[in-house]
């Protein structure tokens, strides 16, 4: 009965954090379409002291890819089947994100520490809320092995795996649009580039889209309202720009923000 209860009010307390995590998302997707997050192509030194990209990159993402390990690995479920192939799932974008992309990164471009910093936050949030829910929370029967046989499983595997060929596929293009030297920029070609201005962030959002369907938990929505709530207004910025910067190009190509055919 006392361990009842001990969950319950676990759970009550979980989904308020989840509800606040909501509720902060909101005011960043508000915010980001009038202030330009300064990193990338929008660095700008008010953001204060910078650190070199690659570090600040694997600084900023390592903490959820750890994390979610730590999660694992001290749960009772850490060999359950359908934990075990979930918590692989996530740490494949979180492996390739904090260890083999920023050392794919051309140039030597900086990362201010605020951007870091904000990022180690959000990503440090995150574990808790996927970690914390896949295993100390979720009822063990909603993961049991019938599970990925489900619609949710399939289909949003099947999405999170589409979305991340098509993120990896973006950023190669991206990285391939110089060649050594060259400090230009360029309108990204072809792929889903065709389609959107920013494609590797269609990309993201279908993966987190996709693991929030095969996870079927409002831990995995939240992280696609805060996926969606940081890179819409950051693809709307980078569409704006091209637009100067690209005119005759963009007037040609008919491209949208993210979302081809949509916005």
């Amino acid at each position: 009965m006392l361990s009842l209860y001990f969950y319950r009010n676990m759970e009550h307390s979980f989904n308020i954090f989840l509800w606040i995590m909501v509720a902060i998302a909101i005011v960043v997707f508000v915010a980001l379409y009038f202030v330009k997050a300064g990193y990338g192509i929008f660095i700008d030194k008010k953001w204060g002291k910078t650190i070199n990209n690659k570090l600040g990159w694997v600084l900023m993402e390592a903490p959820v890819c750890l994390s979610m390990f730590c999660f694992w690995i001290f749960s009772d479920r850490r060999f359950q089947l359908v934990p075990l192939l979930i918590f692989i799932i996530f740490e494949i974008h979180y492996v390739q994100r904090t260890f083999i992309f920023p050392f794919l990164m051309r140039g030597t471009s900086r990362m201010p520490l605020a951007i870091m910093f904000m990022g180690i936050f959000f990503n440090l949030a995150n574990a808790v809320m996927q970690g914390y829910w896949l295993f100390y929370l979720s009822p063990t029967e909603k993961y049991a092995n019938e599970w990925l046989l489900s619609p949710q499983f399939i289909c949003g595997t099947i999405i999170f795996f589409a979305g991340f060929v098509v993120n990896i596929d973006s950023d190669r293009r991206i990285r391939n649009l110089r060649q050594p030297g060259d400090t230009k920029h360029y309108l990204p070609q072809g792929g889903m580039f065709n389609f959107v201005t920013s494609a590797n962030y269609f990309g993201e959002l279908m993966e987190w889209a996709g693991f929030a369907i095969l996870t079927w938990s409002f831990s995995g929505l939240v992280f696609f309202i805060w996926t969606f709530a940081n890179l819409v207004p950051r693809a709307d910025a980078i569409y704006k720009r091209y637009k100067t910067e690209f005119a005759e190009q963009m007037q040609d190509k008919h491209l949208k923000r993210i979302f081809p055919f949509i916005y």
